[in-house]
């Protein structure tokens, strides 16, 4: 039996299809955003061995970020002066 003939016949499943339909397309466009864009996966290993190093602190690596103030750690930057 065809798909929709199915949801013809019975339809009572069509907000059911339109819902997970809605949610996969979510999902995986989700998954490519976070492929493309975020920092912290890798597709390519050797264009960049070391993604990390150019990450801007001062641009969130969250989706969604509410009152956030970035402010430099001490420690982190005395460590930073002297490996330079």
């Amino acid at each position: 039996m065809n798909l929709f003939q199915l949801l013809m016949k019975k339809k009572e499943l069509i907000p059911l299809a339109l819902i997970m339909t809605v949610a996969a397309s979510g999902a995986s466009s989700f998954a490519v955003y976070s492929l493309n864009k975020k920092s912290d996966v890798i597709i390519d290993r050797k264009g960049n061995p070391e993604p990390w190093e150019t990450v801007d602190p001062s641009v969130p690596g969250k989706l969604i970020t509410i009152n956030q103030q970035w402010k430099p750690i001490e420690e982190l930057q005395k460590v930073r002066r002297a490996t330079r």
